[in-house]
């Protein structure tokens, strides 16, 4: 594999730096999680970028903010002059969180037995500190590494980034690797090396509807055909193939004095592989009713892609297993069954999700991270920055996505030369 970390000398001064700077970590982590930043709510992502906007104009980085049109936007972090650099590495998160305005009224920010509790902070407010940490300690100890890191941040990713999706695949289809700061995999710290991909179906049964006391056999129910939609969904489940299909609302009819005339399901689908998705969307779309006169109707499709154990893929987990031994720690890999922006960059690009940090309770009253863990997941992080461009590529970064990674989008009207000191 040859040089490609750092070596012992410099892992020691990358993570002592970093363990010096602990409590200047958590503290960003609190101001941070102490601004309420719901994905519903777009205005509240602007003072977040804000926040790490003026971190990132600290060490060096230009920032550019792309708007959005139903979600906060997006902010792209740089150092120096962009088009000076051919060799990219991308660091990957979110400033959104699953929580509402007014959370922090029953769940407030505060530190507890070493561990700082608070919606958002470890998904992913914390992973987002650990990374502008990770680049400082570089830039405060003279490392300069040899492919350049941009950072990434989007406000959508927990409503499955419908606005971002297209600007992270242009991203990875021009640098060398990705790394996702989502948070690690349980409380154990498990960095993400496979995740499943997300498929969203909407099943919509016609039928004809009738007075169910005096005229039921004049109706056609949908209701009836939807129960055996819904039982020809579960039978695709495969637990050994880790395929997972739930039908997770339905509804339809008017009264229970009518003939259902129609019905709906809403149904969730969770593969591990490209080959197994494109197989469920075809068997999902070729359903055919089994109630005579009644209509099957499918929309929906399997979106986000699964991230896989490529072969580039497993030569980044190598490598920060590599950059583990030289820090001397220990870390372990795991499958997540939920899905992230890694999954978009798996695509195109060498891809490690879960560098975040280390905690639990995801989405959960109990959230939380450890925050002695923050210096070591900021120096394996470093560490990693600090590696020579991956040779495991498919093919070589598209030297054309980045000028159109960093365009704006042509029906926005905001000049395409904002600059860190423009806000939106």
């Amino acid at each position: 594999m040859g040089r490609r970390i750092v070596n012992k000398a410099t892992a020691g001064k990358l993570f002592s730096w970093l363990t010096a700077h602990q409590e200047s970590m958590v503290r960003l982590a609190r101001e941070t999680a102490l601004i309420e930043s719901p994905s519903a709510d777009p205005a509240t992502q602007g003072p977040v970028f804000d926040r790490f906007e003026a971190e990132l104009n600290s060490i060096g980085f230009r920032c550019r903010r792309f708007p959005g049109k139903t979600s906060g936007g997006q902010l792209l972090a740089m150092p120096g002059d962009p088009s000076s650099h051919t060799d990219r590495q991308l660091l990957l998160g979110h400033c959104d969180t699953v929580w509402p305005v007014g959370t922090l009224a029953k769940m407030p920010v505060e530190s507890r037995d070493g561990r700082l509790h608070g919606p958002g902070v470890y998904d992913m407010k914390a992973g987002l500190v650990q990374a502008v940490f990770a680049l400082r300690a570089l830039r405060e100890l003279g490392l300069t590494p040899s492919v350049t890191p941009v950072l990434f941040i989007n406000s959508d990713e927990e409503i499955g980034s419908g606005e971002s999706a297209w600007r992270i695949q242009k991203l990875a289809q021009c640098v060398d690797r990705a790394m996702v700061m989502e948070p690690s995999l349980g409380p154990e710290g498990r960095l993400k090396t496979a995740r499943k991909g997300v498929g969203r179906f909407v099943i919509t049964i016609s039928g004809k509807a009738a007075h169910a006391g005096l005229d039921p056999d004049k109706g056609i129910s949908a209701i009836l055909e939807l129960s055996h939609v819904v039982q020809t969904l579960h039978a695709l489940n495969d637990p050994e193939a880790g395929t997972t299909v739930n039908v997770g609302t339905i509804d339809g009819g008017v009264r229970p004095n009518v003939v259902a005339a129609e019905s709906r399901a809403e149904v969730d689908v969770r593969v591990r592989t490209e080959a197994i998705a494109r197989r469920m969307e075809q068997a999902i779309y070729a359903m055919q009713p089994t109630v005579a006169g009644t209509q099957i109707k499918v929309t929906g499709h399997i979106g986000r892609p699964p991230l896989e154990p490529t072969p580039r893929n497993r030569a980044l987990w190598h490598r920060a297993q590599a950059a583990a031994d030289v820090l001397g720690i220990e870390i372990r890999e795991g499958t997540a069954g939920g899905g992230s922006d890694g999954n978009y960059t798996s695509l195109h690009t060498a891809t490690l999700d879960g560098l975040g940090a280390v905690g639990d309770g995801a989405h959960a009253l109990i959230e939380h991270v450890i925050e002695d863990k923050m210096p070591e997941r900021a120096a394996l992080l470093a560490c990693l920055l600090m590696g020579a461009p991956i040779s495991d590529r498919d093919s070589p970064p598209d030297p054309n996505a980045w000028a159109e990674s960093v365009a704006f989008t042509p029906d926005d009207s905001i000049n395409s030369e904002v600059t860190s000191t423009d806000r939106r």
